[in-house]
């Protein structure tokens, strides 16, 4: 085995291939083929893409199947503490060995084809899957959908949440731009579930040419909510006096809608998956860094929100769940993201702001997140340090009972603090 321990695998990783970022399925797709694999996976597949909505769904849809009895499987990405909560096997982290003998299979099939740290991961996953007997994968898209290592597998079911502009060096600038990219998860004659009610016509004209079935939220399934509980319908199904997902805010219900699409079409494919399973998991389902509090004299809230839609979220809970003192913002970003437009949300809702550094190529320094910041806040409110634990610290200090620090702004500034904290 070239290395021996999990870290020094994902170290070497890093620096394999010559970028970060290198969209494109030809050179993961030959290794894959190099071990054995196709495109089509030895069990039902549900691939989950967009912008804001992904972490969600998947959580809420693999509560639901491992509740009814399923044995699941999720890839997910990135991950906020460990390596190895990116993949599960019903809901528990794959250990270190598993992944390693994963990689080493994927490093002797690979010869000195060159893959990045993600598509790595991807192989991983499948790789594991496949030796583990489950029932059902759920992939999560890194970015974007059609050029995404992800993509190398055929999927049954597409489910797309809500699209906004994120990842433009990448993507496009327009959402039209990015929901072709997101459409590229779709497959001929497969099912397609929108979260959204109005996706890009670009999507739209992409599952058409497919002859893809497509699920749009308000059309083919609806929802009304009714105080503390709701109630959804297809053409043929009805579910009654639904509990709220156990993961906070409104839009919540538009993520949970999409999965109870997708549950619906897995009962018209043969699968069992009953009201009872459905209304436990949406009350058990966890996922850490949304709107994820931790009470005290000062709560802390951490939040993996970096785009202008999830600011838009983040902003109505902030006012749905006030506090009684002062919201203090600890935020760090990375380069490609549009401050501005997450900061502006924002504003009304938060009071001061403490700004730090992300570590790495890709993490904004402090100096030059506040600079973004001070021309739509004052700059009296802006705060620098140099790290989010400084940054963080601070905030703390300088609350009193009763006030709250949000921490968001990146899964790194989120990571941070949870690393800090345990």
């Amino acid at each position: 085995m070239r290395f021996q321990t999990l870290p020094q695998w994902l170290k070497w990783q890093e620096s394999l291939h010559f970028t970060d970022v290198d969209p494109g399925l030809e050179r993961v797709g030959l290794v894959w083929q190099q071990l054995g694999g196709t495109s089509k996976l030895p069990f039902t597949v549900i691939t989950i893409a967009g912008t804001n909505g992904k972490g969600s769904s998947v959580a809420m849809l693999e509560s639901i199947l491992r509740t009814a009895g399923y044995r699941t499987g999720t890839y997910t990405s990135p991950h906020l503490l460990q390596y190895n909560e990116r993949i599960c096997i019903n809901g528990q982290p794959c250990d270190d060995q598993t992944i390693c003998q994963s990689f080493e299979r994927i490093d002797k099939a690979r010869v000195d084809t060159s893959l990045t740290y993600f598509e790595f991961a991807t192989l991983a996953a499948a790789d594991i899957f496949g030796r583990n007997n489950i029932d059902i994968a759920i992939l999560e898209v890194g970015m974007g959908g059609r050029l995404d290592a992800v993509n190398l597998f055929d999927t049954d079911i597409a489910l797309i949440t809500p699209i906004a502009l994120d990842h433009t060096a990448w993507l496009g600038t327009t959402r039209e731009a990015i929901g072709f990219e997101k459409a590229g998860i779709i497959r001929e004659d497969k099912p397609v579930v929108c979260s959204e009610n109005q996706p890009p016509q670009s999507l739209v004209a992409h599952a058409t040419s497919l002859q893809s079935p497509m699920y749009l939220a308000g059309g083919e399934f609806n929802i009304d909510i009714d105080q503390h509980q709701w109630h959804w319908s297809n053409n043929h199904t009805q579910l009654q006096n639904l509990p709220l997902p156990a993961l906070a805010g409104a839009y919540q219900l538009q993520n949970a809608s999409a999965v109870l699409q997708v549950i619906s079409l897995l009962n018209d494919q043969d699968y069992d998956i009953a009201e009872e399973a459905i209304k436990k998991g949406l009350t058990t389902v966890q996922l850490a860094g949304r709107f994820q509090q931790i009470h005290g004299d000062i709560t802390t809230i951490l939040d993996v929100t970096h785009n202008q839609q999830g600011a838009e979220n983040l902003a109505k809970l902030l006012v749905e769940i006030p506090c009684k003192g002062e919201t203090f913002a600890v935020l760090s970003m990375l380069k490609d993201k549009d401050v501005v437009a997450v900061a502006s949300i924002l504003k009304p809702v938060i009071d001061t702001w403490y700004v730090s550094g992300l570590e790495g190529s890709r993490g904004m320094t402090s100096d030059v997140l506040a600079a973004q910041l001070s021309n739509i806040i004052d700059e009296s409110k802006i705060k620098p340090f140099p790290t989010v634990i400084e940054a963080y610290q601070q905030a703390i200090n300088s609350a009193q009972k009763g006030d709250r620090v949000l921490v968001f702004g990146s899964f790194h500034t989120v990571e941070a603090v949870l690393n800090a904290r345990i």
